[in-house]
């Protein structure tokens, strides 16, 4: 009687360690794939509010991927080509223009917390001049995409033939932070290859290499 109950105690373990396994199998990651990996930035930006709902081009930013193996993080110089003029949210902004209004005076420039670290980081004022008082910090930003070292992987050859940004970075355009999305492993680019040979990229015949020395040599 007493090694029956042990027997049934033992079952029911093993049954809901089954289940609490199967709960965790899709959260398991071989070594070294990153995939969901999404670390904090130094600056909170947002890829859903500027590549989704302001639709601004994947290439407007990274346009280093057209010409480089590299997408590149884009230089604080292009954040500046639009966040001289806005430099804060456009609630803020409107805010500010009605309480300027009830008050009879003139707008303040509203300056976000999270453009302040761009304009400090450049070595602005609050007029967005040059301050003599500080000295200009590269913007230390945290890498989302890294693949080994003994992998070549090439962005120009793939943007040149149409391969949309979304195929390996997922829908970045609503993402508030950005996270890897694919797990970027070798099975995963072999089958993208051969999926391409078959049908094609942006509607143009392609001849995606499945040979292991185009990627490792």
């Amino acid at each position: 009687m007493r090694s029956r109950i042990i027997t049934i105690v033992l079952a029911i373990g093993l049954g809901i360690s089954c289940i609490l396994l199967a709960s965790r199998i899709g959260q398991l990651h071989l070594p070294g794939n990153q995939r969901d990996y999404a670390p904090v930035q130094p600056i909170a930006y947002s890829h859903r509010l500027h590549a989704g709902e302001m639709q601004i081009p994947c290439l407007y930013c990274h346009y280093a991927a057209q010409f480089s193996r590299h997408a590149s993080v884009p230089p604080a110089g292009v954040c500046m080509n639009c966040h001289r003029e806005v430099t804060a949210s456009l609630g803020a902004v409107h805010a500010e223009d009605a309480a300027a209004e009830k008050e009879k005076r003139k707008p303040r420039q509203i300056l976000s917390p999270e453009l302040r670290k761009l304009y400090d980081a450049l070595a602005l004022d609050g007029s967005l001049q040059p301050d003599p008082n500080k000295k200009a910090q590269p913007i230390v930003w945290n890498r989302v995409h890294a693949l080994p070292s003994f992998v070549y992987f090439d962005h120009r050859a793939h943007v040149r033939v149409g391969v949309a940004c979304q195929q390996c970075h997922g829908p970045v355009e609503a993402m508030e932070r950005v996270r890897q999305f694919s797990d970027l492993s070798m099975g995963w680019c072999v089958n993208c290859h051969r999926q391409a040979n078959q049908t094609g990229v942006a509607g143009t015949r392609v001849n995606a290499s499945t040979n292991c020395s185009t990627c490792h040599f």
